[in-house]
């Protein structure tokens, strides 16, 4: 995990490795890294720094994001259908009892946390915990292993851990806000429009004020979701980041730049299971409160 001290600063090789793989459409007339022009009409291409990424804007996609978070899904969907498909009466094996345990204790979390009837909440609940869990599981992988092998295959940008991009945490939490509405509204009915507006001043002279009030309020449920993970793995993943750079400094810090390293691991290993751990809760009480008919 050294950075390359002879070609990259020190401030080269953090920007190197917090940007992602892009793809996106470039505007016409945009001058490009090695002093080529854009075409009229625009160039779909891999972006080659953050200059690039910026002028792309919404028109682009984070290729590495995308393919780390869909890859561990599809792991996730595979391993658990497997161990499934293996479970039986019998004493059941390491694996087997592993996963067991995972769902066992996410179940007994939405019965205690979930006050409604939702066949889909404890599935849901299920995969936000194991999903999360094996995104922010990359973290721990050494900063330069992947990308470093994956440069050597022509690819200059990989960042390799899904939830500290805001586009995925940002996503899924906007996931959990559309299950929210929907459920508000199909328990609710009336009563959720009700409930904008004449809480907490139940009076029609209000109705402006309590409105802005709950509004605020409910938007800031999928913004705590989101940003919450975001920021606690984005700032996990810097602290490796600037640990791997010591490693470039001088031979005489690379004892101490291992053992820290070494030492965030373990503690790392608390901070990722926690923070899928909360995405999970949130997701479950916020969903109760839709469920909620006063």
């Amino acid at each position: 995990m050294a950075a390359n001290g002879d070609s990259q600063t020190v401030s080269e090789y953090i920007v190197h490795h917090l940007t992602n793989l892009t793809y996106g459409n470039l505007p016409a007339g945009y001058e490009r890294y090695d002093g080529s022009v854009v075409p009229a009409g625009g160039q779909w291409t891999m972006a080659h720094g953050g200059g690039e990424i910026a002028a792309m804007g919404f028109n682009a996609i984070h290729v590495d994001s995308m393919l780390w978070s869909v890859g561990l899904g599809l792991l996730f969907c595979w391993l658990f259908r497997r161990v499934a498909k293996q479970a039986s009466p019998d004493v059941p094996s390491g694996l087997v009892n592993f996963v067991e345990m995972i769902v066992e204790f996410v179940d007994g979390t939405v019965k205690d946390t979930f006050h409604g009837r939702n066949p889909l909440i404890a599935p849901l609940a299920l995969t936000i915990f194991v999903w999360v869990f094996l995104m922010n599981l990359m973290d721990l992988i050494p900063v330069d292993l992947i990308p470093h092998s994956l440069m050597l295959a022509g690819v200059e940008y990989q960042k390799i851990v899904p939830s500290t991009d805001p586009n995925i945490t940002m996503g899924m939490a906007i996931g959990v806000f559309v299950l929210m509405l929907f459920y508000s509204i199909k328990v609710k009915g009336f009563g959720f429009v009700k409930e904008l507006t004449l809480n907490p001043f139940n009076h029609p002279l209000f109705i402006p004020v309590n409105l802005f009030m709950e509004v605020v309020g409910l938007l800031a449920k999928p913004f705590s979701l989101g940003l919450r993970l975001f920021g606690n793995m984005y700032a996990g993943e810097m602290i490796f980041i600037l640990i791997a750079a010591l490693f470039g400094v001088g031979v005489f810090w690379i004892l101490p730049a291992a053992l820290l390293q070494v030492g965030w691991a373990i503690f790392h290993i608390l901070v990722i299971t926690l923070q899928a751990f909360i995405f999970m809760v949130l997701t479950i009480v916020y969903l109760s409160m839709a469920h909620e008919d006063h």
